[in-house]
């Protein structure tokens, strides 16, 4: 499968049209549904697959956003042999009440995986958390980059984003 053949079945199966509105709290026309290729294993898996020659050599443990980010770190973490945390966007007041699960973050290399990044504010704020809990952060990786910022917020917090997929590639690709 090229990449233009990723893109397209990414596209068919994400895509929607309407009026959204986005975490960041702007509207949106176009949403690329992220659980809908999540969700699909073998999808899912090919772009795992494609995501792993991203990783940043070096990286001791991948680290996967709650909540579309855990599926693609775990079937990132299948092609990368590498381990994973799960990061919440808050701990948990109870249990472990941690908010990195899995992997210990603490004095390692951490690669921060989300699945779509538009203004890129969850990935800072993650990756703030995971800094505190002493990762060393600077890289992070997704499935689709909206280009509406998030690279640019990333890089103003000392974080380089690499994506599988862009906007720009995705819209190619109809």
């Amino acid at each position: 499968m090229t990449d233009s053949d990723l893109a397209r079945q990414v596209r068919d199966v994400s895509r929607l049209t309407g009026e959204f509105v986005l975490r960041s709290g702007r509207t949106a026309t176009e949403y690329f549904d992220k659980y809908q290729f999540e969700s699909d294993p073998v999808l899912l898996d090919r772009l795992a697959e494609q995501m792993a020659v991203l990783i940043p050599e070096g990286t001791e443990v991948l680290a996967g956003l709650e909540m579309g980010g855990i599926a693609v770190v775990t079937a990132l973490g299948r092609h990368a042999k590498l381990p994973c945390a799960f990061v919440r966007k808050q701990a948990k007041a109870y249990g472990t009440a941690r908010l990195a699960e899995g992997a210990e973050v603490a004095g390692r290399r951490v690669l921060v995986v989300e699945d779509v990044v538009t203004s890129g504010g969850q990935v800072v704020l993650s990756t703030m958390d995971l800094r505190k809990l002493g990762a060393h952060v600077d890289h992070a990786l997704c499935v689709i980059d909206r280009q509406e910022g998030g690279a640019e917020a990333l890089s103003a917090e000392g974080i380089q984003l690499r994506a599988l997929l862009t906007r720009a590639d995705l819209e190619a690709a109809a």
